[in-house]
């Protein structure tokens, strides 16, 4: 077991949804392969695994896909937000993959990590608030369907980031607005992320404690975390756990 003691005397908890509460990541990383490889000139083809991680994972659509196009040598006009799916602007490949998304959802459904679920159990009993933030405007669905919203105080998702006009990750305005709905300072909540995007917003929103889930497990995937801002880097959360009985 990884002790974190700090994690338990924080007084809430903000966890990003995708790839730590609800195993969606490989549905969106799928989802992404199909929109990106489409596109003309990209080459090698996305790679589900460190594209995803390095590229989109945390991000906006829109950012993400700017970031990878921009690593393969791709620069396409932005077009605009109501842009069908296509390949020829940023706007059509995200459409083409929010389209892709949504098909590939209601074909597979969505899991749970069981340790995360462990996790907010743990920490609800302790009376440790917690919320989820995600870029993704399907966050609420995501986690009703994965029925653990009512371990949850707050959602922060991609529809409050366009009413409220916040900047995606590295950025760290979800992860403060999950904090102010919570009525937390930063300074006195826990970040918990698997995207190195996510975990350097955490550091940079100035957050007790940055907590890094390294899902991809490879060669440097648990070092990128650290060097990105997180605290400690855990395999899964349910190695946290019981580590309360260390508080004081």
């Amino acid at each position: 077991m990884v002790v974190v003691p700090e994690l338990w005397t924080c007084r809430a908890v903000v966890f990003d949804t995708d790839g730590v509460i609800t195993d969606s990541a490989r549905v969106h990383a799928a989802a992404w392969k199909e929109a990106f490889d489409a596109v003309p000139g990209v080459d090698p083809p996305f790679d589900v695994r460190e594209d995803y991680r390095r590229y989109v994972d945390g991000k906006s659509r829109l950012d993400g896909a700017t970031a990878f196009l921009a690593a393969r040598g791709l620069r396409l006009s932005a077009g605009d937000p109501d842009d069908g799916p296509g390949t020829d602007t940023v706007c059509e490949v995200a459409a083409r993959k929010e389209r892709a998304f949504v098909r590939m959802l209601g074909e597979e459904g969505v899991d749970v990590w069981p340790g995360t679920v462990r996790l907010l159990i743990a920490l609800h009993g302790a009376g440790v608030r917690c919320a989820a933030v995600s870029a993704s405007r399907h966050a609420r669905d995501l986690l009703a369907r994965a029925g653990v919203r009512s371990l949850l105080q707050t959602v922060v998702d991609g529809n409050d980031v366009a009413r409220l006009g916040l900047s995606g990750k590295p950025d760290p305005g979800l992860f403060l607005e999950a904090a102010r709905r919570l009525c937390v300072p930063a300074g006195e909540a826990a970040v918990v992320e698997d995207a190195l995007a996510g975990v350097e917003a955490g550091r940079r929103g100035g957050f007790g404690l940055v907590v890094g889930v390294d899902r991809a497990a490879g060669p440097t995937s648990a070092d990128d975390l650290r060097e990105h801002g997180a605290d400690v880097v855990v395999d899964d959360l349910g190695e946290l756990v019981g580590s309360e009985a260390r508080r004081g």
